[in-house]
């Protein structure tokens, strides 16, 4: 399936897209580094640059603690991926003019644009990233050091794309560019029109 838009979007977004199909090939270290590089150029709110990346690469000393905190579905796929990375935010603002705390009001919103930009980045790198909601919970906090400060936001799985044949049937099926809603259903001049 091939992506297309009347707009003159830049092709990046609409070719990078997230495969469960990885090829089980390891990442180099400064690879990853390279990610976390462009992420970390994302804009934030007083430039706080509330988000932290936990990561593993494929067989090292903290894969199966990263991957074991996955729902078996996904884990049975996301272990040929080269890279695990997990994405949280910082709950705490402190402010840059007097030392204080606040709550962070924005933080899950900055950690998603650096998210953005690390995938984008991996796009342009020949790699693919997918990010996933299905982990445990309760468990990831205390296996990933986030404490009460840190809010765990996703997981990532970063690697090169493999044989969609690879997969189960029913995953297969799925294994393609999704489309987007019509920027109609998501954008609204001047107030919220659904719901």
């Amino acid at each position: 399936m091939t992506r297309s838009t009347p707009r003159p979007v830049h092709p990046q977004f609409l070719e990078r897209w997230s495969p469960r199909a990885f090829d089980g090939s390891v990442l180099d270290e400064e690879t990853l580094l390279t990610l976390f590089d462009a992420a970390h150029w994302a804009p934030s709110a007083f430039n706080y640059q509330p988000w932290r990346f936990v990561w593993a690469l494929q067989g090292d000393a903290n894969w199966d603690a990263l991957l074991g905190l996955l729902v078996p579905a996904n884990a049975a796929w996301a272990s040929k991926a080269g890279a695990l990375v997990f994405v949280l935010s910082d709950r705490l603002f402190v402010s840059p003019m007097n030392g204080e705390t606040s709550p962070a009001t924005t933080a899950s919103f900055d950690a998603g644009a650096a998210w953005a930009s690390l995938a984008l980045q991996a796009h342009a790198m020949g790699l693919h990233t997918h990010a996933m909601a299905g982990y445990d919970h309760a468990r990831a906090p205390d296996v990933l050091g986030a404490g009460e400060r840190f809010k765990v936001e996703a997981a990532v799985a970063i690697g090169r794309i493999g044989n969609r044949e690879d997969l189960p049937e029913a995953m297969q099926k799925r294994e393609f560019p999704s489309p987007r809603k019509p920027v109609e259903e998501i954008a609204f001049a001047g107030k919220l029109t659904e719901g």
